[in-house]
């Protein structure tokens, strides 16, 4: 009988494991994978918010790429 219920404890904890990856999710559904964001795209989200002006931006862009 002990073995039975160990069985389905296991079960159910596969189970829910499984399913939290198949939705992209950790143990506590947060994403497991981060995406690096590029160079470029940090320059452009700096340029965006005001911290650089445009001869600044068209410089390191060039410089970048």
């Amino acid at each position: 009988m002990g073995i039975i219920l160990i069985v389905v404890v296991i079960a159910g904890v596969w189970l829910v494991l499984s399913q939290a990856n198949a939705n992209g999710g950790g143990i506590c559904g947060t994403a497991t994978h981060t995406r690096v964001e590029t160079p470029l795209e940090v320059l452009k989200k700096r340029y965006a918010r005001g911290e650089i002006d445009r001869a600044e931006y068209e410089q390191r862009r060039v410089d970048l790429q």
